[in-house]
């Protein structure tokens, strides 16, 4: 079932504490974008079906790159990528999205998506894994 935009982003304010949803879309499209050169294939397709219209395009459309960022370096792109972020805030940022993300792909697909990613991205989406 596909989250309703103002449905996400109320997630999304909501976990990283942001003032506006203007900052919870800011965060949402940096973090979309990073995952989506993470993610191939059917996964990517299935998880994007399940976002809003313009945060799935943002999802098949990433930004580039060249080998998958271990959890630590994906957040410290993604406070490249955020004005004013911190490693500190980007880590909050990049939770509360990818924490609202795992929510709404449900437990089957973020199985898949965890398997697509390197180790250490489970506690990102705000899921701790068995080791």
């Amino acid at each position: 079932m596909t989250l309703r935009r103002t449905a996400f982003l109320d997630h999304v304010k909501e976990r990283g504490e942001y003032e506006t949803v203007e900052e919870a879309e800011r965060a949402a499209r940096v973090v979309l974008a990073l995952l989506g050169a993470h993610l191939v294939g059917e996964v990517r397709a299935r998880l994007a079906a399940r976002l809003p219209e313009d945060f799935a395009l943002i999802l098949l459309n990433p930004l580039q790159s060249a080998e998958p960022l271990p959890p630590e370096r994906f957040v410290r792109a993604a406070a490249a990528w955020i004005e004013g972020a911190t490693e500190q805030t980007a880590t909050w940022d990049v939770s509360a999205v990818l924490s609202t993300a795992a929510d709404t792909a449900g437990d089957d697909l973020l199985g898949q998506i965890l398997l697509q990613l390197p180790a250490g991205y489970d506690l990102l989406f705000g899921r701790s894994q068995p080791t």
